[in-house]
């Protein structure tokens, strides 16, 4: 079997148990949830809702997401299966890759589904809704190749997800200051789109893609140790 449908079925596999081990809809809740409460601690002034909603949809996707990172790697090293992925005929990179790609399809993808939704409920205007969707987009890469760092160097350690909120946190900053300026910017100017901000987003989410799969494969190899 060559390396190509090695990764293609450790993408598949990996996908089947996101979507069957039931990570997804605690997620899921948790954005609605989080959604839902806020009108209650802000107050009746849709006014204000909409100027906070920016930033409020930004840290409340960031915080689905560190919910979604606790058993990434943690569950493959309990059981062993770390080493089999270091066993395998294919670069440890591609295998961390393939991992990635079915936590990004099988849950996030889901997330950024709901965030038209949320964005609603939040009083932001119907014609905003997909530069807020494009901004969100350019940026959930960079926010889970960032966090899946944080989850590897976590490997191993009791109580994981405080250590990874407490190691990803400082790098997600410049995401979500590019992120709600832009989501604020479009909503300021209904309709339009800022592009400059998007790209900016897409080129920290392409520099973290090419940089993290080496980072978290020396973290998951130190771990092992």
């Amino acid at each position: 079997m060559s390396g190509r449908h090695i990764l293609q079925a450790l993408f598949a596999r990996e996908l089947r148990l996101v979507l069957r081990g039931g990570h997804l809809m605690p997620v899921i809740a948790f954005v609605f949830i989080c959604v839902m409460l806020m009108p209650f601690g802000l107050g009746p002034e849709l006014s204000l809702l909409q100027r906070l909603a920016p930033g409020l949809l930004w840290v409340i996707m960031l915080m689905a997401i560190l919910l979604s990172l606790d058993r990434m790697f943690q569950a493959d090293f309990e059981d062993g299966g770390l080493d089999q992925l270091m066993l395998l005929p294919v670069a440890l990179e591609g295998a961390i890759m393939a991992k990635i790609s079915a936590h990004f399809v099988g849950i996030l993808m889901p997330v950024l589904a709901t965030m038209p939704l949320a964005g609603l409920l939040l009083n932001i205007r119907p014609d905003t809704v997909m530069p807020m969707l494009a901004a969100l987009l350019a940026g959930a890469p960079a926010l889970v190749m960032l966090g899946a760092i944080g989850a590897a160097l976590a490997v191993g350690v009791r109580r994981a997800g405080l250590l990874t909120v407490l190691i990803v946190t400082p790098l997600y900053v410049p995401v979500i200051v590019f992120g709600a300026g832009a989501l604020a910017r479009s909503l300021a100017a209904p309709g339009t789109l800022d592009v400059a901000a998007i790209a900016v987003l897409g080129l920290i989410s392409a520099a973290s893609i090419f940089l993290a799969p080496p980072a978290i494969a020396a973290a998951l190899r130190a771990g092992l140790r």
